[in-house]
């Protein structure tokens, strides 16, 4: 135990140290003090639940179940479709294609003929998503971590079976949301690869159910943690990992009223905000977000330079133009949705965006380099792996 809270200690250090240097500069108390103090290392292991613990036959299943389009109504799409190691574990395009969709990132389109409307909203990254709701001292209750930009699921348990669900992403049209999960469970319990998997992997006497194959793949998901950035190194104490530029940058942002919505380890309160973000044309309808307020959750900025286009919709096509978003402030920065005004706007909308430049070099630190990119050369069902991505 002893061992384990070194890693905090020394990023309480660090930031207290960075604290301490920025009001000897202003030579008085820093405002945003608050704000930078709750900016912290990522624990190096992601909370499980009681009733899910992982282990490694529960990995290995629920590695399998999500590169397998089997899920999916039409064995075409895959949580893994939208969610690919290449593209950070997002789909890099601004509203996600699902079913009957063709190609990988940039290059998906649908298929001809389509009747299947776009995912309504930009596919945040899997990675670090074990990690939803950490709160700033580094605790989480892994059962209540706010899902989906309006925050419809909680934990990663819930949040997985959701798309298997719903049209536009994986069910197509050949079920119906009320027989979808029962059709994939009736599935599976015809392949003889998967009868294995799920008995190694649960202990139930009758292992394929619904609830296992949300369990199985939330267990694989926590396995898909990016703790190395160089941020983090700063945070545990090593102060050469960041430029001079970077750390101006992680002041301005906080100077910039950036880290009061962007706070915790995961630069997320995992609150929800109205902000004014265009519609994206796309939709056929405007997406009114959290129960009709146009309040959408915060996304975690860690590795966020690798998983642009931004916000909700994907309307901000790159870290510069959502400062620009962010600038001149909440109220005179016009909004860009005709069904929000600049008075609606959340009150912790930034006053002023200081110093846009370093802001974007100090969101390049918070980018990993060692997580799992590994792709599986076959899965259970026989079906391409990842579905119809190549």
């Amino acid at each position: 135990m002893a061992s384990s809270l070194i890693p905090r200690i020394a990023s309480m250090l660090t930031a207290a140290a960075l604290l301490v240097a920025v009001a000897c500069q202003k030579q008085n108390p820093d405002p945003n003090a608050a704000d930078l103090a709750t900016l912290t290392a990522l624990p190096l292991v992601a909370p499980a639940p009681a009733n899910n613990p992982g282990s490694p036959e529960k990995i290995a299943l629920g590695r399998a179940l999500y590169w397998d389009p089997v899920l999916s109504g039409g064995r075409d799409v895959s949580c893994a479709s939208c969610h690919h190691p290449a593209n950070g574990y997002a789909d890099a395009i601004d509203l996600s294609i699902g079913a009957n969709g063709l190609g990988l990132g940039t290059a998906r389109h649908f298929r001809a003929p389509n009747d299947i409307p776009f995912v309504k909203r930009n596919s945040p990254t899997v990675l670090n998503s074990a990690f939803n709701g950490l709160n700033p001292d580094g605790s989480c209750n892994p059962t209540t971590a706010a899902m989906f930009w309006d925050v419809r699921a909680q934990s990663l348990e819930t949040q997985s079976l959701m798309p298997i669900t719903t049209m536009e992403e994986m069910r197509g049209h050949q079920f119906t949301e009320a027989t979808a999960l029962d059709s994939v469970v009736a599935r599976l319990r015809k392949i003889p690869a998967y009868a294995t998997l799920f008995g190694a992997a649960f202990s139930d006497a009758t292992p394929i159910t619904a609830a296992n194959i949300g369990k199985a793949i939330a267990c694989f998901e926590r396995t898909l943690i990016a703790t190395d950035s160089r941020f983090d190194q700063y945070m545990r104490g090593n102060q050469a990992a960041l430029s001079t530029q970077e750390v101006a940058g992680l002041n301005a942002f906080a100077a910039s009223g950036c880290a009061k919505c962007h706070s915790g380890p995961m630069l997320s309160d995992y609150k929800t905000h109205v902000l004014g973000v265009a519609d994206n044309g796309k939709n056929p309808t405007s997406d009114a977000g959290v129960n009709g307020t146009y309040a959408f959750r915060t996304p975690s900025l860690r590795n966020v330079a690798l998983t642009a286009p931004y916000m909700h919709d994907g309307t901000l096509a790159n870290l510069q133009a959502v400062l620009n978003f962010y600038d001149p402030g909440r109220g005179a920065a016009p909004s860009l949705n005709p069904h929000v005004s600049t008075a609606q706007r959340d009150p912790l909308f930034p006053a002023r965006v200081t110093d846009a430049q370093a802001i974007i070099a100090f969101l390049g630190t918070l980018t990993a380099t060692t997580y799992d990119r590994t792709v599986p050369a076959t899965v259970p069902s026989g079906l391409a792996v990842g579905g119809d991505i190549h």
